[in-house]
């Protein structure tokens, strides 16, 4: 996959040709103009800068962007397979309209538009605009045009994907630091834990680059997961811990702190409040305690909190991303905080080789008129007031999917989401679209979400189309943005903005969308210095200097410190002093503990049907579920046999890969998998899908979808 990966898949997407032949085929291409264009990947939500090469105005090579900070002259395997979808057979290259059958025929755009705008008016005649909502997985136009569509309509109802993705850490980190994500520094860091988050499964090219640098000069890189995942190559420990105990864990590290007198009391003393009250329900939280709850013994727990308090300020819990603190149990909003908590023990915040507060630039003012925001709404979200404490950028989507079940919200659209596969359990996801009126669905290929609307619009591919900027923070300030690499494939496709203004005016709401996304891009970069004309051929443009500079950060929470204890989460009916609550699951005899997680090649469901990379998943078989050699023996259960999966939920049958590398008692089941649309024939029913065995339910408080609150049963099945 190392730069020729787009060409490979090009290669595939031409059908059953080996790459040799294929290559003479297209010998000529060599006669042909070779042009170099900048752009961002879409292949997750880190939008890493790249440069593609065309030859004849076809895609030949990928490349990562030296200047973007996220890629630094690199992109993953993904983001080479991405590019595939551009030639792909199976794209969406028409809008489609469901019939009474419930079989898809093409429409035309002004027919679609229409008929979704009459729609539309009739849901809010009836019912109000607050009964509409929108879903998007955030990329620099969906997000921007998504929330402009429904305040003009007026409804408030903006949802993104963070209640399956970093919902509880991003609201945690909020209430406890004032910002809702931090970074290592890596460069000078002693010691660095990793709550079951893994670069090496993520991926992000420096994030990867930086661990391994880290690793290479001696940092002592921890990893607590019960699956020994692929950034353990980098790890001196393993600490293989109950799922969903993690929380216990940190609280006992933090006792281990308080009690040994181990913490920066300077720190506390000057930069914190609710400390007493902390310290008062870490008491608690003995290392023995906590060997009981997670499996970890209690010296090794004492050791790792004594080594972290040695190599302080130097010395950092990882701030994580999904896994365990995002979207998977009863406690992660609460294993968040911990994990911050354990931080200003050590009184690392701000500090070299600590946990770092950085800033992000932003667009200024636009003078234009053009440009003004549609008034704000006037009813309250939905899930805002059952939600509180769910201060992601969108909220909690799993409001709006419970809103949908009992009849408050008649039409929802989609765009470049697959909520009805990945946002929760897909049963209760299929029943709520039946329910509404008008489900409209915004994507590159037909994903389950749009199998089950009443309108698919198909949007060109990300190399099809100029999108707006990206704003990138840090201890340097970037702005990126996607530039058109190739001319549209497919003539009835549009780009984000087209669509959105079509529909804007379908529905009547057209004067606030009386421009294009590169008019827009362009007023937004002039208000930082940057001519429009220079980031589309640069790709990505370093701003001005924010001066970082180490010490300890401004917190931005209600107090103007980081917060041991926080009165908005008692009054949402938590805890307000960060404590230890319990996984609401736990297996019985006879049950496992299930995990779930990314593999380097692939982003949840988005890519689980591109050729290239479904190719190399059959390849080497990485659908399977992973169970410890321990379990294997005492079940009769060998290396690729099939197996019969089960919870409360779902049943399905899935190969198993025996390993050393898992806990007993602990399944690890990679999360791309399962498909159920026949319109992607690579990625249908192959493997299973874990949100298929998840019962429906919230995390308390936050919203998120507890993608790991289940227990499965394991059976061989016989041939």
């Amino acid at each position: 996959m190392r730069g020729t990966a787009a060409t490979a898949a090009l290669a595939a997407a031409a059908g059953s040709l080996s790459f040799g032949a294929w290559q003479a085929e297209q010998a000529h291409a060599a006669d042909d103009a070779v042009e170099e264009a900048p752009s961002l990947c879409n292949g997750c939500s880190s939008k890493c800068g790249l440069v593609a090469t065309t030859v004849g105005g076809r895609l030949w090579t990928l490349r990562g962007s030296d200047v973007h900070p996220y890629a630094k002259g690199h992109i993953c395997g993904r983001g080479h397979g991405l590019a595939q979808m551009a030639y792909s057979d199976e794209r969406l290259t028409s809008p489609m309209r469901r019939t009474e059958s419930g079989e898809f025929e093409p429409v035309s755009w002004d027919d679609a538009f229409a008929e979704i705008g009459q729609k539309v008016k009739e849901i809010i005649a009836a019912n109000g605009p607050e009964s509409l909502a929108i879903i998007q997985d955030p990329r620099p136009s969906g997000k921007y045009y998504s929330k402009r569509f429904m305040n003009a309509l007026g409804s408030p109802n903006v949802y993104a994907h963070s209640s399956s993705c970093n919902l509880s850490k991003e609201s945690a980190y909020t209430y406890t630091i004032g910002a809702s994500n931090y970074s290592t520094d890596f460069g000078n860091a002693k010691m660095v834990m990793f709550i079951g988050r893994s670069y090496g499964d993520g991926i992000r090219p420096s994030s990867v680059a930086s661990l391994a640098a880290a690793a290479e000069a001696g940092t002592r890189i921890v990893s607590v997961d019960p699956r020994l995942n692929n950034s353990g190559i980098f790890s001196d420990d393993w600490v293989p811990i109950n799922p969903g105990t993690d929380l216990a864990f940190l609280m006992a590290m933090c006792n281990v702190l308080i009690e040994e007198d181990l913490y920066d009391h300077e720190f506390v003393e000057q930069n914190t409040v609710g400390f007493e009250e902390f310290a008062a329900q870490a008491k608690e939280c003995t290392p023995a305690w906590a060997e009981t709850i997670t499996d970890v013994p209690a010296e090794r727990i004492e050791e790792l909190a004594r080594a972290m308090a040695a190599a302080a300020p130097a010395a950092s819990i990882e701030a994580g991303w999904r896994a365990v603190i995002g979207c998977a149990y009863k406690n992660s909003f609460d294993t968040a905080r911990a994990a911050t908590a354990v931080n200003a023990l050590l009184g690392c915040w701000g500090q070299k080789g600590g946990a770092l507060l950085t800033s992000s630039p932003k667009a200024g003012k636009l003078d234009d008129a053009r440009f003004d925001d549609p008034p704000k709404p006037e009813a309250k979200a939905i899930g805002a007031k059952e939600y509180p404490l769910a201060l992601a950028s969108a909220g909690t989507n799993v409001a709006a999917l419970e809103a949908a079940l009992d009849g408050r919200l008649k039409g929802m659209f989609f765009y470049n989401s697959n909520a009805a596969k990945g946002y929760a359990q897909p049963k209760a996801w299929t029943e709520a679209l039946g329910k509404l009126d008008l489900v409209v669905t915004i994507d590159v290929q037909m994903s389950e979400t749009a199998l089950q609307s009443d309108y698919v619009l198909p949007e060109c591919t990300y190399l099809e189309r100029l999108e707006l900027p990206e704003w990138i923070g840090g201890k340097k300030h970037f702005v990126g943005m996607r530039t058109r690499v190739l001319e549209p494939i497919h003539p009835e496709t549009k780009a984000c903005d087209e669509i959105f203004n079509g529909l804007a005016e379908a529905c009547g709401v057209g004067e606030y969308f009386q421009f294009t996304a590169e008019e827009l891009a362009a007023a937004q970069l002039k208000t930082v210095g940057v001519d429009i004309e220079t980031i589309k051929k640069e790709g990505t443009v370093e701003l001005a200097d924010p001066k970082f500079a180490y010490g300890t950060p401004t917190f931005k929470t209600a107090s103007g410190k980081f917060e041991f204890k926080t009165d908005a989460v008692g009054e949402a009916g938590l805890n307000p002093v960060i404590g230890y609550v319990e996984r609401k699951v736990t297996p019985k005899v006879g049950e496992f503990y299930i995990v779930g997680g990314k593999q380097g090649i692939h982003s949840h469901t988005m890519t689980q049907n591109i050729a290239a990379l479904n190719a190399i998943s059959r390849q080497y078989n990485m659908e399977r579920l992973w169970m410890s050699a321990k379990d294997a023996e005492s079940l009769g259960i060998a290396d690729g046999d099939t197996v019969e999966l089960s919870s409360s939920e779902h049943t399905g049958t899935v190969a198993v890969r025996v390993t050393q590398r898992m806990k007993p008692g602990v399944l690890f089941l990679p999360t791309h998998y399962g498909g159920d649309s026949p319109y992607q024939t690579r990625a249908y029913q192959y493997g299973v899908a874990l949100t298929d065995f998840i019962p429906f339910d919230t995390e308390p408080g936050v919203g998120s979808m507890m993608s790991q609150e289940v227990a499965v049963t394991v059976t061989k099945v016989e041939a």
